[in-house]
């Protein structure tokens, strides 16, 4: 392990690339921008100058082709790294991804293998719109075969991503823009297994679960529900699938009380999922679970709508106050502007 280095969560995951490709010399990235200057939001800048453009390739803007070339690395014994630079890219590969790609290993009885891992990006702010911010990993967390793995905070996203593309499983890795800027210390080392979920912040009044982006805003909301006197338990869900929520009902049994906070829309989403395996599980609530996810509409493009499209700590926090009991006199106020809000959490450090 190397001495701990504070970065950011974008330069997490470029550090995690720099030490795959050099030392797994079957590794590529590839990808639409890979060769660019700006490296696909930094994550690649400058890599292709320092391994090669056989090793970090320039692609053409045709996914479904790219997915298959990947697939085809990955059975021919290489390790591939496919770019989307937004989760909506995918879309046009997801034949390739959902009958090919997670269906390979099992189709040809263990003899073939596909140790791929694609790397989708989750867009949102100045005006990204209908199609270039949608998060689509309940999705594929649907399909068995496939890996799906939540960026999360520095240390996490530096070792999920080294352990995707060690490991044999194809593995989806998908990151919130805004996580890119998300500052923590990494230790490099060697590929480890992520960890499927973890607690933020202890607890033992209510249990706050989110994913990606989510959980910065739980964690905000934490610290307003304090100010009311609730400890509020704040987990992070890295690993959907395959999904473990054993910390999530550890929680639960402790505080009785779930709001569940998704970067993705509430209907048959990452959060019914959760909520609905805590009831089989049969822990006892002491209040009704709550969700927390998307409007049932596409995301708008106009600063002004897309700041109340997303939910905030303060919409977390006075569901904790509803959990825990407290009536409609006691919620909080929304401090923050419609531009504020399509700007990342002020707990966040650096410009979007």
């Amino acid at each position: 392990m190397s001495n701990p280095q504070e970065v950011t969560g974008g330069a997490a995951i470029r550090e995690a690339q720099i030490d795959i490709l050099n030392e797994v010399d079957s590794a590529v990235i590839l990808g639409l921008n890979a060769a660019s200057p700006l490296g696909i939001f930094g994550t690649v800048a400058g890599l292709v100058g320092r391994f090669g453009a056989h090793r970090v390739i320039e692609t053409p803007a045709s996914e479904a082709a790219l997915t298959g070339i990947a697939l085809g690395m990955a059975t021919a014994g290489m390790r591939p790294i496919l770019i989307h630079q937004r989760f909506d890219f995918s879309l046009l590969g997801i034949d390739q991804l959902v009958n090919q790609v997670a269906k390979w290993h099992f189709m040809y009885g263990g003899k073939l293998r596909a140790p791929l891992t694609i790397r989708v990006i989750v867009g949102r702010g100045w005006g990204q719109g209908p199609q270039h911010s949608q998060a689509l990993h309940a999705w594929l967390a649907h399909v068995p075969g496939l890996r799906v793995i939540m960026s999360s905070l520095p240390q996490d996203s530096y070792d999920a991503l080294r352990f995707a593309s060690a490991n044999d499983a194809p593995t989806v890795f998908v990151e919130h823009r805004w996580m890119h800027f998300v500052r923590g210390t990494i230790e490099k080392g060697p590929a480890r297994e992520p960890r499927n979920s973890v607690v933020r912040r202890s607890g033992a009044d209510v249990t706050l679960v989110g994913t990606s982006y989510m959980v910065i805003e739980c964690i905000a909301a934490a610290k307003l529900l304090e100010t009311r006197g609730i400890q509020a338990e704040v987990i992070d869900l890295m690993t959907i699938s395959p999904l473990d929520v054993t910390e999530v009902i550890s929680s639960i049994a402790k505080t009785g009380r779930l709001v569940m906070a998704d970067i993705g829309w509430k209907s048959f989403g990452i959060g019914a999922e959760v909520v609905i395996r805590v009831v089989e599980a049969g822990v006892a609530f002491r209040a009704a679970p709550i969700r927390i996810g998307l409007p049932e509409m596409p995301t708008p493009t106009a600063v002004q709508l897309a700041g109340d499209y997303y939910p905030t700590c303060t919409d977390i926090a006075n569901a904790g106050l509803t959990a825990c009991g407290y009536d409609e006199s006691s919620r909080f106020i929304e401090v923050r502007d419609a531009i504020e809000l399509d700007s990342p959490n002020k707990e966040f450090l650096g410009p979007y």
